[in-house]
């Protein structure tokens, strides 16, 4: 349920609608737009009739809402969400990109990545320190010590960090590491981290699940929110279907569909989607011209001797022309 207040109503007349709704035991998200107040209530709402909420002098409107997710709810919040990383507003028109190798293998290796995505353009610094891998003989990431060879990139750089967090043990850890968490694709359902992350005044970044639907990415947002933390990062990293050919099927719809359903930000990962190196930048410029607010993107200064999806991930000077492509894009756009 959100309760739109009339323009006119001033800070006394809102409090005092607001105590009415706390007094029915729910609690209230206030949003205030540049003409209109929003209250959205949190809560069972279902024994709560409109009459014991309305304000003929400063109520314009009371609206039932649908939809299971609350908090992510453009109608709870019709302004887009912007949210600050070191002096970088992600939203807003901005296109961010989040650029960088999927695991970190060493100090100097990390540091020369970031140096050659800085020059690019980039705005934040991606690396994977803790990694889930399909097969446990696979590389894991260097943990720690890999958040320490990032940490030194970023201060060489002064780029933030986005790196994933994948259980409730290590978000404390990467907490003091990282400027963004990320929430990886397998673990868009794991509650119990959700609700940790959700604890944090760290941003989160939430990949969608690879089998996940546009509602059930929102409601994962929302386990995110209702614990406290409104800065969500929404990201399409790519769904399975029965094509075989890409790593994955790039669905550049639900940038639309988010537009209309929620407030949050979304970014779009095409390494992860096509899994090719020749097919980031096409899909790239779709991001872009579709709307989304950016891109996460892979980028190694060997691919080929990676240990990890060398072959998603660009060479330096192709993500510097990718990036020279899209800022003409994003401007022209």
């Amino acid at each position: 349920m959100v309760v739109v207040m009339k323009s006119k109503a001033n800070d006394e007349a809102i409090e005092k609608v607001v105590s009415r709704i706390e007094g029915l035991g729910l609690k209230v998200q206030v949003t205030k737009g540049e003409h209109q107040t929003i209250l959205g209530l949190i809560g069972d709402t279902k024994s709560v009739d409109e009459s014991m909420i309305y304000d003929e002098d400063n109520v314009e409107k009371i609206l039932k809402i649908q939809e299971p997710y609350k908090l992510a709810n453009r109608d709870f919040h019709p302004e887009d969400t912007l949210i600050e990383i070191k002096g970088h507003t992600i939203g807003g028109g901005n296109l961010t990109v989040m650029a960088g190798p999927c695991s970190i293998e060493s100090e100097e290796q990390i540091i020369e990545v970031a140096k050659r995505v800085k020059e690019a353009g980039a705005n934040v610094l991606r690396g994977g320190a803790f990694k889930p891998r399909t097969s446990p003989y696979s590389f894991q990431g260097l943990g720690l010590d890999g958040l320490k060879m990032m940490k030194k990139a970023s201060e060489v750089t002064g780029l933030p960090i986005v790196t994933e967090v994948m259980s409730t043990e290590d978000v404390e850890i990467v907490e003091e590491y990282a400027d963004i968490l990320q929430i990886g694709a397998r673990n868009m359902s794991n509650f119990s981290l959700l609700k940790k992350v959700g604890r944090s005044n760290k941003p989160v970044l939430l990949k969608r699940g690879m089998s996940a639907t546009v509602q059930e990415l929102l409601m994962s947002a929302e386990y995110i929110m209702s614990e406290g933390n409104k800065n969500v990062i929404l990201c399409e990293r790519g769904i399975r279907t029965f094509e075989t050919y890409t790593r994955n099927t790039l669905d550049l719809s639900v940038v639309t569909a988010i537009k209309e359903l929620s407030h949050l930000p979304i970014i779009i990962d095409p390494s992860h989607a096509t899994g090719k190196w020749k097919m980031v930048e096409p899909m790239s410029k779709a991001s872009v011209a579709v709307g989304a607010d950016g891109l996460m993107i892979e980028v190694h200064n060997d691919p080929q001797n990676a240990l990890c999806d060398g072959p998603q991930s660009l060479k330096p000077e192709k993500f510097d022309s990718l990036m020279k492509n899209i800022t003409k894009l994003h401007k022209a756009m």
